[in-house]
């Protein structure tokens, strides 16, 4: 128990410390990029290659490398279930850094939006399973064998031939949903793929002769061809639709996915109580939300001027306009205004003919 908790901590470390390199990757590439136009060279969206030369790009290039090695390592250690949803943390640590490094704004939404993603994602890493169902590579393929497992890759498999030869060619250019759904469902297979190579390499410094096991290079088949169809739709995306509206569906399709192939593959979800499901889930959809709070508003300017008026303040700090708060008058004010009324109305009438007299 002690050993599958201290694999839990090691899996949690790694996906963590992976989506802060692959954050700041982002951001030194953007920077070396920056620092290139600014110089006056060829563009890489023009074709120019001088990036090749800025060595703020090769730094965020070897981060990003330095994030997708942790990222793949952790698989190993914790559950898909906790590793997947962590990604989200990327997003978070790209868009805290450029606020910072690319005086690129973010409003409130954005703000609000992190820190629900901190919230979902400590959640998530409180409720999620700690035990690890497979722990070597013949586990893994008797998970393989499980008929449940087998109806879901032939439904993926098939799902996803039909999206790519029958909807894409047809409506992949006007709804965003095909070709991210392509790249969700296979993902789902890359990422069960990738958890049996990382388990595999884990078995191989280990001493064990894993390079000898057909499935060890099945799985890394499977893997590049996974691989290289999610690349290839998810550059499609990219390039027609908005990355705003790319970014957080995809995290959610494709997160969904592994959760759910997660589910029937490996059984991580048996070992949990319904406060852990339920907590898992609800951390799931609060990262959701604030992916969609920091995406969906990022372009929009939202300043003091915005807010309704009862939150503003006026000149002299009254909320309202320039008076301050008066109490509304009684019954007993309003009774004594009206004694009073006459005789002030005399009194400045007398004063009135007093005024007018020559």
């Amino acid at each position: 128990m002690d050993g599958n908790r201290m694999d839990f901590y090691i899996g949690l470390s790694l996906a963590v410390s992976s989506s802060v390199f692959i954050g700041g990757s982002f951001i030194l590439k953007k920077k070396g990029l920056l620092r290139l136009a600014s110089k006056g060279s060829t563009r890489a969206g023009q074709g120019g290659y001088a990036y090749l030369k800025e060595w703020l790009w090769w730094a965020g290039l070897i981060s990003m490398g330095t994030g997708e090695a942790a990222n793949f390592a952790a698989y190993a250690f914790a559950p898909a279930t906790l590793v997947t949803p962590l990604g989200a943390l990327s997003v978070l640590v790209s868009a805290v850094l450029s606020s910072y490094f690319l005086n690129e704004r973010l409003n409130v939404h954005g703000k609000i939006g992190c820190l629900l993603c901190v919230l979902g994602s400590t959640v998530m890493v409180i409720h999620a399973p700690q035990e690890e169902e497979v722990a070597s590579l013949s586990a893994m393929a008797e998970k393989l064998k499980d008929p449940g497992f087998i109806v879901f890759a032939v439904c993926v498999v098939g799902s996803s031939l039909v999206l790519i030869f029958a909807v894409a060619p047809r409506f992949g250019q006007k709804n965003v949903l095909v070709y991210i759904l392509i790249c969700s469902v296979i993902g789902s297979l890359s990422v069960s793929c990738v958890k049996g190579l990382g388990i595999g390499i884990k078995e191989l410094f280990a001493g064990i002769a894993v390079l000898k096991e057909p499935l060890f290079w099945s799985l890394l088949i499977c893997l590049v061809i996974c691989v290289s169809v999610q690349i290839n739709y998810l550059n499609k995306a990219l390039d027609i639709f908005n990355t705003s509206l790319v970014t957080p569906i995809y995290y959610v399709f494709f997160t969904t996915s592994v959760m759910a192939c997660s589910a029937i593959l490996f059984k991580e979800w048996l070992s949990m109580n319904t406060d852990g499901v339920v907590g898992t889930i609800s951390g799931f959809l609060t990262i959701i939300l604030g992916i969609f709070l920091l995406h969906a508003f990022k372009d929009i300017v939202f300043t003091f001027d915005s807010l309704p008026l009862f939150l503003r303040k006026g000149p002299q700090g009254f909320p309202w306009g320039h008076q301050p708060y008066v109490a509304l008058p009684s019954h007993e004010t309003q009774a004594e205004d009206e004694i009073k009324l006459p005789r002030e109305g005399s009194s400045k009438g007398g004063w009135g003919t007093h005024q007018r007299a020559p």
